[in-house]
């Protein structure tokens, strides 16, 4: 090879190796709890070791994160709502969802518990507590999934929630977290998100336990008929990864203090 065609070839490379190692990644729609519990950060690099494929999270409310997806705008989805996601299949959103992982909403609330609900004999039970006492309640109220939950649980108790003791927020777990803390107001709470919150002050776990408060996680698959410019090859490798034993090992190592926080539940 000449000279000239040796230099040719070296330029070629410089200018299309980057380019094709930015490609290889893919943008995951998810839950804030993914992210904030620090679960994405202890998998995505076990995951990029082992297929070379770098994982962009984009962390909102699953409500937001349904809506990214159905506009073509993420890979693939990692989100917390049944409901939803069986919903996002049918309307041809969807191609394959399946169970990655599960943990469980908690009801937090301050020390003193003026409502009693530490007491209650159920989840349900526990909400209208809280009705009846009138006491603070702070909600997320930004369609994520644990939003969803919680209003499931006022629909059971056949709670309209009163706008004098009930704050709705907009906002994400972290920050309702923090408006609960400085209010000494109750909420609910994912149990990851309860774990890796530091400002508690005089908030605690009062109450946990109730089937109902059963939290599971999906991974989904775009449809490559509804958003063809997906990548859904690279994505594919994620869906499988999340299911597989090397991926279903990583999210039983994690832990925050020594509690495992999810738990695996692959088919």
């Amino acid at each position: 090879m000449s000279s000239r065609l040796y230099v040719g070839a070296l330029l070629a490379l410089a200018l299309t190796t980057p380019l094709q190692a930015e490609d290889r990644h893919i943008t995951v729609a998810s839950t804030t709890s993914t992210e904030q519990s620090g679960l994405f950060g202890h998998i995505i690099p076990q995951f990029r070791e082992a297929t070379g494929i770098n994982v962009r999270v984009v962390a909102v409310g699953t409500g937001q994160a349904f809506a990214i997806a159905r506009a073509g705008d993420a890979d693939i989805l990692f989100v917390h709502d049944t409901a939803g996601e069986e919903e996002f299949v049918a309307e041809g959103y969807g191609k394959e969802r399946r169970k990655v992982m599960y943990n469980d909403f908690v009801i937090i609330g301050p020390s003193g518990d003026p409502a009693g609900i530490a007491g209650a004999e159920s989840a349900v039970d526990a909400m209208t507590r809280i009705a009846e006492a009138e006491a603070v309640f702070v909600s997320r109220g930004d369609d994520s999934g644990t939003h969803r939950a919680e209003l499931r649980l006022w629909d059971d108790a056949g709670i309209a929630p009163d706008r004098g003791w009930y704050r709705e927020l907009g906002s994400g777990m972290g920050p309702t977290l923090n408006t609960a803390a400085g209010m000494d107001a109750y909420v609910v709470a994912d149990r990851a998100s309860w774990l890796s919150f530091d400002n508690r002050q005089d908030l605690t776990l009062l109450f946990e336990g109730d089937d109902v408060l059963f939290n599971p996680y999906a991974s989904v698959r775009i449809n490559p008929e509804r958003h063809p410019h997906v990548k859904h090859d690279l994505a594919a490798k994620w869906h499988d990864w999340l299911v597989s034993e090397e991926g279903q090992g990583a999210i039983a190592e994690f832990t925050i203090d020594g509690e495992q926080v999810f738990f695996p539940s692959a088919d």
